[in-house]
């Protein structure tokens, strides 16, 4: 039963690490990366369709995407949904593939930017506090109806403390990584 418990809160943190990778992931650096158009939707004959499903986008370079639309009646529509996004990209197209060069980020754009990543960190350190207090109110319940000793309670209380205090290391060692490429020219 208590292992049932660590084993749920476990597999719970690791979820929430991958969220906050794949937040951080959208989160655009210096660098050109193909997630940054991930929430971009483009009107595919009336469907709002994201914009991995209409074409395919690739690193020409380290400040150049590259979009390669299947459908070549579709290249103005997914030009304008990229240039409506809140990215502040100006796409060129050239036949059948759209370019996408990356403006360099400004200083003051980079420190908005770590800003929105302290934050996102923050929120992955409170994802994991509450699958730390759900465990452990499942403890204090089982302790309520004698299913478990004091000892046993207090015993995965400490292993469950242990494991947050894992996960918050890595959400840390995640923000410090993202920070320094944030910061790099």
């Amino acid at each position: 039963m208590i292992d049932d418990i660590k084993a749920d809160a476990k597999t719970r943190m690791e979820k929430s690490i991958e969220s906050l990778k794949g937040q951080m992931a959208k989160i655009r650096t210096g660098r050109a990366h193909p997630s940054l158009l991930d929430n971009i939707s483009v009107s595919y004959y009336g469907a709002a369709t994201p914009l991995n499903q209409v074409g395919n986008v690739t690193v020409q370079d380290s400040r150049t995407l590259a979009v390669t639309v299947f459908d070549k009646s579709m290249i103005q529509a997914v030009e304008k949904a990229i240039m409506s996004s809140d990215l502040g990209l100006n796409p060129n197209s050239a036949g059948t593939v759209i370019r996408i060069p990356l403006p360099p980020l400004t200083e003051e754009r980079r420190k908005d930017l770590i800003k929105v990543v302290r934050g996102e960190a923050e929120s992955g350190r409170i994802a994991i506090r509450n699958i730390r207090r759900d465990a452990n109110s499942d403890f204090k319940s089982l302790l309520k109806e004698k299913e478990i000793s004091e000892d046993e309670e207090r015993n995965a209380v400490d292993d469950i403390q242990k494991l947050t205090d894992t996960f918050i290391k890595n959400v840390d060692e995640l923000l410090k990584v993202k920070e320094a490429e944030l910061l790099e020219i």
